[in-house]
């Protein structure tokens, strides 16, 4: 597991998530660590980099 760092698409504030780096596209909800709504998380993982977008559940990604 590899920590990253992604900002909250409601609140806007940053905070870690644990990123399991043998899964190289993932998408998942997750709840905010301090406003506790519902993030919508997706993980690239590449050679040598990982990237995060987030997003509201709601809304998804466009």
């Amino acid at each position: 597991m590899e920590e990253r760092q992604a900002q909250c698409p409601y609140c806007w504030e940053m905070q870690y998530f644990e990123i399991d780096p043998s899964v190289e596209n993932q998408e998942y909800v997750e709840d905010c660590q301090i406003c506790c709504n519902p993030i919508l998380i997706r993980v690239s993982v590449g050679f040598d980099d990982i990237e995060i977008q987030t997003a509201k559940e709601d809304e998804g990604f466009y």
